[in-house]
């Protein structure tokens, strides 16, 4: 095992250029990593700390540290898009995803969310993932267990629909990631445990607001809550600080819910709807 700020055979080393462009490789006994401008020794990497500046045989300096993991998302092998690591933050925080706790995941992509799930039950937890389709779970399955240098013993992944799915234990938390979540509530109504949340990750207005009456329909949820983030960078050099010209702007909106006590009816929210909100009313 590597011992935590220094560099060790199997760990993943990032390194960084003058001009910020990412390079990522696996520290191997007697190999070499080779660039346009010389090379350098894995052998001389072992032991290294963190932060290090590493040159090659020609000159060429790098900053080198492990890579995060939103870096390695950000640079693994996709077979569908992945939820960004600005959406898994805060999926981690609003799901109030905790040590120890029973998550169901269904929609597991590449493994993106996968990966935040794992590391936020920790040990104790568990991440039951269900995904469709084959190519998808084979591509998560081989990201995961490059990440925790193998797949984790408190995880489980099932090939097929979740609507297809028994299971035994309630759980904590269940996270969608899918075309069409609505489509689950009755379903995490009954394996979600009193308290638990259920939220579901969405890519469009039409979705949301499908998901939203879903919700509210079945009558074991409270009032959903619905959320997108905007992330915008900003550049300094000296006095001059303004906002970078590009940013990391709509990607999704999540939508989440707390699961009733059985036969609890859930106190309905006082409101006005706005003009139009359900349709066009008939005079007769």
């Amino acid at each position: 095992m590597s011992t935590p700020g220094f560099f060790d055979l199997g760990d993943r080393i990032q390194l960084t250029d003058p001009k910020g462009k990412l390079y990522s490789f696996t520290i191997t006994a007697d190999k070499e990593w080779h660039t346009h401008k010389g090379w350098i020794v894995h052998n001389d990497l072992i032991g290294m700390p963190e932060g290090s500046v590493v040159s090659t045989s020609a000159g060429l300096k790098f900053t080198a540290f492990k890579p995060l993991l939103a870096d390695y998302v950000l640079s693994m092998p996709r077979g569908a898009t992945i939820i960004y690591p600005k959406d898994a933050a805060l999926i981690i925080g609003f799901a109030d995803i905790h040590p120890g706790a029973r998550v169901l995941e269904a929609g597991v992509g590449s493994g993106a969310l996968t990966l935040s799930l794992l590391r936020a039950v920790g040990a104790d937890g568990h991440v039951h993932s269900v995904e469709r389709r084959e190519e998808f779970a084979e591509n998560a399955t081989s990201n995961v267990a490059n990440y925790f240098s193998g797949v984790p013993k408190n995880w489980t992944l099932t090939l097929g629909s979740l609507q297809e799915q028994v299971f035994v234990a309630p759980f904590d938390r269940i996270i969608l990631d899918m075309l069409a979540p609505w489509e689950c509530v009755s379903l995490a109504s009954h394996v979600l445990r009193p308290g638990g949340v259920l939220l579901a990750y969405v890519a469009t207005t039409t979705q949301l607001s499908t998901m939203a009456e879903a919700i509210k329909s079945d009558g074991n949820f409270t009032e959903p809550e619905s959320s997108e983030s905007l992330i915008r960078g900003w550049h300094h050099e000296g006095l001059a600080v303004r906002p970078q010209h590009r940013m990391i702007a709509h990607t999704g909106f999540l939508i989440q819910t707390r699961r009733m006590a059985p036969g609890v009816e859930v106190l309905q929210r006082r409101r006005r709807p706005s003009k139009g909100a359900y349709g066009v009313l008939s005079e007769e």
